[in-house]
């Protein structure tokens, strides 16, 4: 339900046309925050930093990062599939935090939130490439939180697997019969979380009200990494 818990917030959500990005807009947007909508291209070095310095004050970034899961078996990953899948989903990330977190330590006030992957809390076949980018960036964020925390600046993940949006699960995906065979064997909820779900509890980690998470992962995935 809409709410004013992020009123003034000016939010950064990057690939704001992909992944989560449109629905996170929208649900930001509903409790009342001010949301920055990037589809710059962040595999550019310059991006991040132009980026931050082009919206000025920045409260939250959300580092909405995604790419085309490879789905090649590991003895036949190239050099270039796995340059190309780290520099979409990792190198973004400390030039992100480089650019944005020296104004939040010296106000003592912000925070960062990476849209993850819960593909590296449990191994799945022929995901070597993408669950060890999406790993990275969970290794990342535990000790970036850590290490910020005491200046009041909170660093967390949310690692995601059958959530609702169209990089991964589109509509055609959805209703294929064999896919929905699969949600009931592997997902103990049953479906996909909604994409609604997801960006509602992204929406409070963003908040004022969750600011004792410290480099923390939570997965979203109904319960798919618990089996």
């Amino acid at each position: 339900m809409p709410s004013d818990m992020l009123k003034g917030k000016r939010i950064l959500v990057t690939q704001a046309e992909d992944f989560m990005g449109p629905m996170l807009c929208e649900v930001l947007q509903e409790h009342g925050a001010i949301v920055i909508a990037s589809n710059a291209d962040m595999t550019d070095p310059e991006t991040p930093a132009r980026l931050v310095a082009d919206a000025g004050h920045i409260d939250i970034v959300v580092a909405n990062l995604a790419v085309p899961a490879p789905s090649t078996p590991a003895v036949d990953v190239s050099q270039q599939e796995w340059r190309d899948t780290f520099a979409a989903l990792v190198d973004p990330l400390p030039r992100l935090c480089q650019a944005v977190l020296p104004s939040m330590v010296a106000r003592r006030s912000g925070k960062i939130l990476v849209m993850g992957s819960a593909s590296a809390l449990r191994g799945m076949k022929r995901t070597s490439t993408y669950s060890a980018a999406r790993g990275a960036q969970l290794a990342y964020v535990q000790a970036v939180g850590v290490e910020v925390a005491a200046h009041n600046v909170q660093v967390n993940v949310i690692a995601q697997n059958f959530v609702d949006n169209p990089t991964y699960f589109p509509q055609d995906v959805q209703d294929n019969p064999r896919f929905q065979e699969r949600l009931k064997r592997e997902v103990p909820l049953g479906r996909l979380v909604g994409a609604r779900e997801d960006a509602e509890f992204a929406a409070y980690l963003c908040s004022d009200a969750a600011s004792c998470f410290v480099g923390q992962v939570f997965p979203v995935c109904g319960g798919w990494v618990a089996r």
